[in-house]
This record gives structure tokens, sequence and C-alpha cells, in this order.
């Protein structure tokens, strides 16, 4: 480029149309960024010009650098050409134009490109008030939020060629930074997925991260799925829950929504083999933060037309609160069909609202305003008339009003037994807040207790009484082993040359006779009544049999005596 031409551009381009007019007037040519003017940082965009056949030259200038940015020949057939950029960093984002010259003069200027890089600061988080679900026609508010302290925060929708919207941001109580867009009025024949990014005054040009998509969904237009869950709807924290969404309807896709958060969960649907549609949602392992109310809808990819929303799902968490409320039936158990029965659960520590849960319902359990009555919080079920539907184990809780999802710990059981049901299949049970009378309370609890802890110290001290017996009676034993012939010792002593002879000669015997059963013969003198030459044996055995084998006979030569357990044998 030559000094005169150079100084041409930088003095009598930039100062106005005067130096155009000057140059000549050729129409402006178009300019423009690919893939798009808004650039994630590190990745490459290139900006094209776009002016006459007759170009000779086309050049880029960037607001705020004070000469030419970059200068290129045109491509064939001389009418554009590119200027790439292979690496996006903020140096590069800003304001461009560009010109082209031909052999008659310059053009005017192009209209101004904005490139802006994108990922330079952490993203903002995007919100809906009041919920993502927005009827046809209907209006939202989108809330732009981050605690960078960014000036401005910009929203997008990702529909090509649509529009954004830029707000100067204000300092929240919290002391976050926010911006506020209303939105609307939805209709279902748009996309609805927005993002929004964040960025300082200073430079406007170089923006945070993406927020994560948003989306609203348009409801009502088709019919509604099912919101269902196989654990029912109270649960304990740790465990797994699914809630599954069906419907009769070919939906390819599902969304879970809990009310009071701006969260939507979105899955693929699936065909079942009964032929229909549906997703599963996981929530698992359970927290206190799954407690609450949910819905679901079904929709088509690439439109925003959902259906209308299923009937709302309670989850309750149990264990939250650290108490255990009680449980009482009157006036029993065991009734019979068209009786009235309450149960009564109560509570010494602050409860605002009872639940009362029937095992194996698949609905919501009952609720009750507690009533504080003589030092206890207190609810009364009441079921009246009793029918056959009615049978089945109850269990209570207690909840507070701040966090009405999260459940104290359970009752203990309580099972209602309706007499003479067999086989009788009765109206849904009914339950209200009661009419009548107070129950008479908990009487009778109270004797059953005690008459099962009265017989349990019974049955205690008797096996105490029989283990000192058994103790007492294995030791008179002992004592009878280790001297069996305390009293006429000396008496057998002086007849031990005659009698000893005989006595070994019949243990040998009887010996022979029952080899395997460990016979004891224990021998002692009789009381002082006895005559002097008779010495009595005793054969102490617990099993004696006879030997069956016929070749090994006694060495008496005579079979044995029929066993028993004493025998007792005269030696004249």
């Amino acid at each position: 480029m030559t000094p005169i031409l150079t100084a041409l551009l930088c003095l009598g381009l930039s100062v106005g149309s005067r130096t155009q007019v000057q140059a000549g007037t050729l129409p402006k040519p178009t300019i423009w960024a690919e893939p798009g003017s808004v650039i994630p940082m590190e990745t490459s965009v290139t900006l094209w010009c776009k002016g006459s056949l007759k170009a000779q030259k086309y050049i880029l200038y960037k607001d705020g650098y004070p000469g030419i940015w970059e200068a290129q020949k045109p491509l064939e057939p001389k009418d554009k050409a590119k200027f790439p950029i292979t690496d996006m960093t903020s140096v590069y984002a800003g304001r461009y134009r560009c010109y082209y010259e031909s052999p008659t003069g310059w053009s005017e200027p192009s209209d101004q490109l904005e490139l802006v890089v994108t990922g330079m600061h952490s993203k903002p988080s995007l919100s809906v008030l009041p919920s993502p679900i927005v009827p046809s026609g209907g209006n939202v508010t989108l809330q732009c939020g981050s605690w960078r302290g960014f000036n401005r925060f910009i929203l997008m929708r990702e529909v090509e060629g649509q529009p954004s919207w830029t707000r100067d941001s204000q300092r929240a109580p919290s002391g976050e930074f926010q911006a506020l867009f209303p939105v609307g009025p939805v209709i279902p024949s748009l996309m609805w997925t927005f993002r929004c990014h964040g960025f300082y005054s200073n430079t406007p040009q170089v923006w945070s991260l993406p927020s994560d998509p948003l989306e609203l969904l348009v409801s009502g237009v088709l019919g509604k799925p099912s919101l269902l869950t196989q654990q029912g709807p109270v649960v304990t924290s740790g465990q797994n829950l699914t809630l599954q969404c069906l419907s009769d309807v070919s939906y390819d896709r599902f969304a879970l929504f809990k009310e009071g958060t701006s969260d939507l969960l979105q899955l693929h649907g699936r065909q079942t083999q009964a032929g229909f549609s549906g997703a599963d949602f996981s929530l698992s392992p359970v927290k206190s933060s799954h407690g609450g109310q949910y819905t679901c809808y079904g929709g088509h990819s690439l439109s925003s037309q959902w259906s209308a929303p299923s009937d709302p799902l309670d989850i309750l968490v149990t264990g939250q609160l650290s108490y255990t409320p009680s449980l009482w039936v009157h006036p029993g158990p065991t009734v019979a069909p068209g009786e009235n029965v309450t149960l009564l659960c109560q509570s010494l520590s602050n409860v605002d609202t009872f639940l009362l849960s029937k095992d194996g319902a698949a609905d919501a359990s009952l609720r009750l305003r507690s009533k504080y009555r003589a030092g206890k919080y207190e609810a009364e079920f009441s079921m009246s008339p009793v029918t056959p539907a009615h049978g089945g184990t109850y269990r209570c809780y207690g909840s507070i009003k701040t966090f009405p999802y999260l459940l104290s710990y359970p009752s203990v059981l309580v099972e209602i037994l309706v007499s003479g049901s067999f086989g009788h299949h009765g109206p849904p049970p009914t339950m209200s807040s009661p009419t009548a009378a107070p129950a008479q309370g908990p009487s009778w609890y109270l004797y059953v207790l005690i008459g099962a802890s009265v017989a349990f110290i019974l049955m205690l001290c008797l096996l105490i009484l029989l283990l000192v017996r058994q103790q007492r009676r294995g030791k008179c034993r002992k004592s009878r082993d280790a001297d069996p012939e305390p009293k006429d010792r000396g008496l057998q002593d002086s007849s031990r040359p005659a009698a000893v002879a005989q006595e070994e000669t019949l243990y040998a015997a009887v010996q022979d006779s029952w080899p395997e059963d460990g016979v004891k013969l224990d021998h002692w003198a009789t009381a002082s009544d006895a005559p002097p030459d008779v010495t009595y044996a005793q054969l102490n055995h617990l099993t004696l049999r006879q030997k069956t084998s016929a070749s090994s006979p006694s060495q008496s030569g005579e079979p044995p005596a029929e066993p028993s357990v004493y025998a007792a044998l005269a030696i004249h």
C-alpha cells in the first residue's frame, strides 16, 4: 500500500462523508461472521466482506484501533474477501466495518458487526417466575443473576435470527446482581429455550459463559399423563424412589416438575408392552430436598407443545423431625362393620399437622390440624361407619407448617380388624375429623401393658428358682460320688477277705454283659440292722441294655438279668 493511500484511509475515510465523496460513493459492502458473531473463546471464526465484482482490495477496520486492522485481496469472482480468526480471544472482540476499493474509488463503510467472545467469566444462573410451565398465551419473567457483580445481563433465545434483550443489573437484598426479563405472550407454535450471559460495561463484547438452558413448556395443549410411584408417597431418607410418568398418548419426551422450583427434569419417552408411553424419573437415594409436590408432562420433540399437567403427587420424607408421635385406637382394634372407630395421634412436641397413613395405600395420606389439650398436641381421625375397606395397618406422623413435606418418625403400627368382612368388598374408606364426643382414652392399652409386665416378671422368677435347684442337685451328686461309703467303711474293711472276691467276680460278669455302657458299681455296707455276713452292691447305670452278641457270654455262664436303673445283690 502506497503512503498516499494509507494517509487517505487514515485521515480521509475516518472523518466522514466529505472524504468518501472525494474518494467515490460506491455501494457499501456487506459484513458477516461465520459460524456466528457470538464465539466461544479459543475457537475459530471467519469475517466476510462482500462488495462489487470490480473490487480490487478489501479493508477491515476495528473500532478503537488507530489504523487498518487487516487488508485482503478479493476472492474470485472478486466480489468478497474473508478475514479468518483461528483462536478467538478478547483481543478480537469488538465492532468491525469493512470497505472495498475499485478503480473508481472507495466504497461507503459497511454496517457495523459486533463480534463477541464468551467464556471469559463464570456463568450466571437463569430461572423463571413463577414457573417454567406456562399456559398458552401466558406471561412469565426470566431472572438472570450472578455474584460476580456484572453491570449488565443479556438474554438470548436459542432460535436463529431471534433478537436478544439486554438489561442493567440490580443488586438484590441477598447481595446477588440480577436482571429481570419479561417474556410473553407464550404461544405453542414457537420454541421457548433461553440462555443468558453477564458482562461488564467497560468490555461489552467480553461475556461470561452461558447459563444453563431454560425451556418454557406451553402446557394444556395435549392430554395429561399419570404420575405414579411403586414405593408409595411416604418414604424414608436413603431409600430408592422412582416416579413413573405414563400416558396412552405416544409422547417421545416427558418432563418432571417440582412445585416451588424452576427445575425441569426431562427424559426421552419409551414405549411399554401395554401400549403406553412413559419415563422413569429416579430420585435415589432419597434426601430431605426430595420432599414436595410433583407433576409430570408429556411432549413431542422439536415442539414447545406439552400436555396438561398430571394430577399432583406428594412425596413425604419421614425421620426429618426428631420426635415420634403415639397412635391409639378407640374403642378397640377389632370392630364390626357399621361401628365407629377413632384413631388418636398425640405428641408432646410442637406439631402443626398430623398425618395418618395406611400401609399399602397408593393415594395421599389424610392430614388434620393439631389441637393442644392437656399438655399434648393431638388430632382425632374418625372412621364412621366402618367398612371392610377400613381394615389394615395404620401409623401417624407429625409435621410443621414451614416444611409440610418433612415428617417425624412414624408412630407404632396399629392394626384395625373389621370382623365378618372376609370376601366382602365395600366402598372406599372415608375418614374425617369427629363430630361426636372425644374418645374415652387409651386406659385399656395400659392394662394390657401392666398385665404383660407382671407375667414376664413371674416367669423370670420361676426360671431363677429352677436354675438354683438344678445347681444344688448337681452339688449333692458330686459329694456322693466322691465319698460313696461314709458310714460303714470299717465294717466293709473287716469283711474284705471273704466278700471282696465275690464282689469282683460279680463286677466282672456285669461288665462283660454290658461292655459299651460304662456300668458303675457302688458297694457299701448295710445299716446296723442287717446281718453282719451280708454285703450289698448297687449298680448305678443310666441306660443299661443287654448285649445281643452270642460270641461274648458272661463270665458266670448265665444270661444277664433285665437291665434296670438300680440292681441290689445280696452276697452271703
